[in-house]
């Protein structure tokens, strides 16, 4: 039976810059999969953007693509990827030039996977019907209508299989689903018809598992993460699917970390609502269904994965400005280091009080005392800390009242409690606020379409 092996080289911007050349040098791929896109990597993306419209996506992916040229020419690798972001053409071009430099922008075609971009469309879809409420509270649309910066409608894999048909080995896209990644690459080499909801699922189950890089290898591991071997030469991902849906979830031989039933349950409830209906643009998967199989030697079998038919709406993920935010840094020693850095904290507050400069939000932490835990960390543990760091967050609509808590930590260092160093802080730290606004569309109002370099 034929079989695909995809590998996934980046769970997020900012992976190891390593594993996508540890897959295409070891791992015998027909297919990269490379996933830059979290939700707020497009608000970051967004901001570049803005600030050059020849950026706004994931810059990575050029020395990747040209890293890996030699394994690309000469084996032919596929790859898919996310790295768009925002801006999939000009993704693509920095590609190209690349590859011009190398005398070899000939050699190897590109396609891009647009229509995932309706920034523009909102107000006329909003006039025609679309609310688009936030997913989670409901809240209307108008709430940030006006200072939305970026709108992404999630795409399923019906584009990249167009731009693999057309011929592409890079395909450069911008918001597709994680998981669809690797669906269109099983799509496209199976024929899989778009109603072939258990099959198609399984594709899920597929992109779903690797999509976040090492997490299913042993990165993140909860349980008997003591014992595995070589983190520091961690091995990324390979699925090696099957026609009939079926996989193997593996990593290349003589890398570092582990794949076992554990490693890939971890990562299948990472990021899921409910287990029996997990949604994409492609279908809607059924984890509760598919049986695992260790096979030993870092290599577990997938199969009998379940789905039904894909939704009728696509996920929208927005971002919007919401303000100005700063934060500052304090570190306390030894003795009463949890009591000193405590008084500091509600000297800051009393400070912003009396100056009227109080800000909208304000989070007072104290790491190594409670700052992951709160109050569940027992008050004699806290006591005890040898060091502990203040930490203050502001955020306020107004950027002269974040602009005047940056003034306020660094004077303790002198006429705050004693024992203070490690500051941070300053006026560089106002940044912009982008928040998140997660919506939906409905799917016949998104256009996509492919298109070769």
């Amino acid at each position: 039976m034929k079989t695909v092996s995809i590998g996934c080289g980046q769970g997020f911007w900012g992976d190891s810059q390593e594993a996508p050349l540890q897959l295409l040098e070891k791992g015998d791929l027909d297919y990269l999969v490379l996933d830059f896109l979290a939700e707020v990597t497009m608000s970051i993306l967004s901001k570049q953007y803005q600030r050059d419209p020849a950026q706004g996506y994931a810059r990575d992916i050029v020395q990747y693509v040209e890293r890996g040229l030699p394994v690309l020419l000469k084996r032919g690798t596929k790859i898919i990827t996310n790295a768009g972001g925002i801006n999939p053409r000009a993704c693509a071009l920095a590609i190209q030039e690349m590859l011009g430099k190398h005398g070899k922008a000939d050699s190897i075609k590109i396609a891009i996977v647009e229509g995932d971009n309706i920034l523009s469309s909102l107000d006329s879809l909003h006039a025609a019907g679309e609310p688009f409420l936030h997913l989670e509270t409901l809240e209307p649309f108008t709430k940030i209508s006006q200072s939305v910066l970026s709108a992404n409608a999630y795409l399923g894999a019906d584009s990249v299989i167009e731009a693999l048909s057309q011929g592409a080995q890079i395909v450069i896209c911008g918001r597709v689903a994680d998981p669809s990644l690797v669906l269109a690459a099983l799509r496209f080499e199976f024929s899989w018809a778009d109603d072939d909801w258990e099959r198609l699922s399984a594709g899920i189950v597929a992109g779903h598992i690797i999509e976040c890089g090492a997490q299913c290898t042993g990165g993140n591991l909860s349980w008997g993460w003591e014992s595995l071997p070589d983190m520091a030469g961690m091995g990324y991902p390979i699925v090696e699917v099957a026609e009939d849906g079926s996989f193997v979830v593996t990593k290349p031989a003589q890398t570092g970390g582990a794949v076992s039933e554990r490693s890939v349950k971890e990562q299948l409830v990472y990021e899921i609502a409910d287990p029996r209906a997990y949604y994409t643009p492609d279908a809607i998967a059924d984890f509760t269904s598919l049986r695992l199989e260790d096979l030993g030697g870092d290599r577990v079998k997938v199969s009998q994965v379940k789905g039904r038919a894909r939704p009728e709406k696509l996920k929208v993920s927005m971002s919007y400005q919401q303000g100005y935010s700063a934060f500052g840094t304090l570190l306390y020693t030894w003795p009463n280091a949890y009591q000193k850095a405590k008084r500091a904290g509600e000297v800051i507050e009393e400070r912003l009080h009396s100056l009227a400069m109080y800000p909208q939000r304000l989070l007072v932490e104290y790491v190594g005392a409670g700052a992951c835990h709160g109050n569940s960390v027992p008050q004699a543990v806290r006591e005890a800390a040898e060091e502990v760091m203040l930490r203050v967050a502001v955020q306020d609509e107004n950027r002269k009242k974040v602009e005047r808590f940056t003034r306020e930590m660094a004077p303790l260092v002198l006429n705050g409690p004693p024992g203070a160093t490690a500051y941070s802080g300053g006026k560089r730290q106002v940044q912009e606020v982008y928040a998140y606004w997660p919506t939906l569309v409905s799917r016949d109002k998104v256009t996509t379409k492919s298109e070769i370099l």
